[in-house]
């Protein structure tokens, strides 16, 4: 009975966010595909407030996938821009972005997807300014020679578009330069987002007496909010799910009575699951991956509690919780049944384009735009890759 209760939970959830997850997905496809970057990038390098505000334009610029952050965020690092710009980029991307907020709206309200876009730049701010005390210049330089050591994967090459914006409004190739990144984003997040789906259905199958204990709901409101800034971040470590697949989870624990710093502090705390951790120590080392986990553990809950502070003495901060029954809703003949039958027709056609225009990569399996993949003929026959690492893994493995 319980599997059942879980999996119909996690399936009306997905009813609800569906509409949401495609605007907002298609929203940053377009800003991918349209926002030039490369000056931007050929910015970041230096220190001060002007190459931390660029890194912070091009993460909310680009996909929401922590993983993806993390490793465009190595690359930038290890070409030269610091780690307070390349930390920037990584809140940015998992925080500033459209299909978290859309999703945040439509599930607990447009005061989260607010207290997520505040709180975001407020991280991006303290981890500048408090970055120096966990991590020295030594420490800083050393990570940056282990990170252009490492191979970190290969990175996914961005379609993009160089028309003027009127004639790309137009243009067949831009559009597929949309749908392509649209679809890469899909695949990259699929997963997160359906464990996400999952947990939060199974996890609200726990009593909500368990819920009470557990956030501490009979204390006083400024020791539910230090609490919850404290455990958010914990949560989402062991829960393992990132990006915008942790959104469900989060509405399900402020039904069950954590207090706002602690959804926000949750929402925040991404890109420091473990799996990331361990990315991290790969690209520059233990000692520098440590500091770093330390230091965005800090003004993550530094900033949930900011937040929660200025929404509370604004009075933004919502009264009334939801109950289960209301997170998960029900299907019927209504505005969101509506919108998720036209959000179906634009996730189709926007694939149709990709099948249509382009190619599989016989490495990743990511689909690309072929004619802006890196193509290689051999034999007569034209295989399409996503980025020249793949290219290159393509043409070691043929030698073996």
């Amino acid at each position: 009975m319980i599997l059942w209760h879980g999996l119909r939970d996690a399936l009306l959830m997905a009813y609800e966010v569906w509409w949401a997850l495609v605007l907002g997905f298609a929203v940053s496809a377009v800003v991918q595909a349209w926002v030039p970057r490369e000056r931007i990038e050929r910015s970041l390098a230096g220190r001060g407030p002007r190459p931390v505000a660029l890194a912070s334009a091009l993460g909310a610029a680009s996909s929401s996938c922590s993983y993806a952050a993390v490793a465009i965020a190595r690359s930038l690092f290890a070409k030269g821009a610091s780690a307070a710009s390349s930390l920037a980029f990584q809140f940015a991307s998992t925080n500033l972005v459209w299909e978290l907020a859309f999703v945040l709206w439509a599930l607990i309200g447009w005061q989260f997807a607010l207290a997520e876009y505040l709180g975001g730049l407020l991280m991006i701010a303290l981890m500048a300014l408090v970055l120096r005390a966990f991590v020295s210049p030594a420490l800083e330089r050393e990570a940056r020679e282990r990170a252009k050591r490492s191979t970190g994967g290969h990175q996914h090459h961005i379609a993009t578009s160089a028309e003027p914006l009127r004639e790309r409004l137009r243009s067949s190739d831009a559009w597929s330069d949309v749908a392509h990144n649209f679809r890469a984003d899909w695949q990259m997040l699929w997963r997160e987002i359906s464990i996400g789906l999952l947990l939060a259905g199974f996890v609200a199958q726990i009593p909500d007496s368990a819920f009470s204990s557990a956030f501490l709901t009979s204390s006083a409101p400024a020791l539910q909010a230090l609490w919850g800034a404290l455990i958010g971040p914990l949560i989402a470590v062991a829960s393992f799910v990132c990006s915008v697949g942790n959104v469900p989870l989060a509405a399900v624990l402020w039904s069950g009575g954590i207090s706002f710093a602690g959804v926000v502090a949750f929402l925040f705390a991404d890109l420091i699951v473990l799996p990331i951790v361990a990315i991290y120590r790969k690209y520059y080392g233990a000692a520098f991956a440590l500091r770093i986990t330390a230091a965005m553990f800090v003004t993550m809950a530094a900033s949930a509690l900011a937040i929660d502070a200025l929404f509370s003495g604004a009075g933004l901060v919502p009264v009334s919780r939801p109950s289960r029954g209301a997170v998960f809703g029900s299907i019927s003949l209504d505005y969101k049944l509506i919108l998720d039958a036209i959000a179906l027709l634009a996730f189709a056609a926007l694939f149709a384009v990709t099948v249509r225009r382009g190619a599989r990569d016989p490495v990743c399996g990511m689909r690309v735009e072929r004619s802006k993949a890196f193509a290689v003929t051999r034999d007569g026959e034209t295989l399409y890759f996503c980025s020249p690492g793949c290219r290159d893994a393509h043409a070691r493995n043929r030698a073996h």
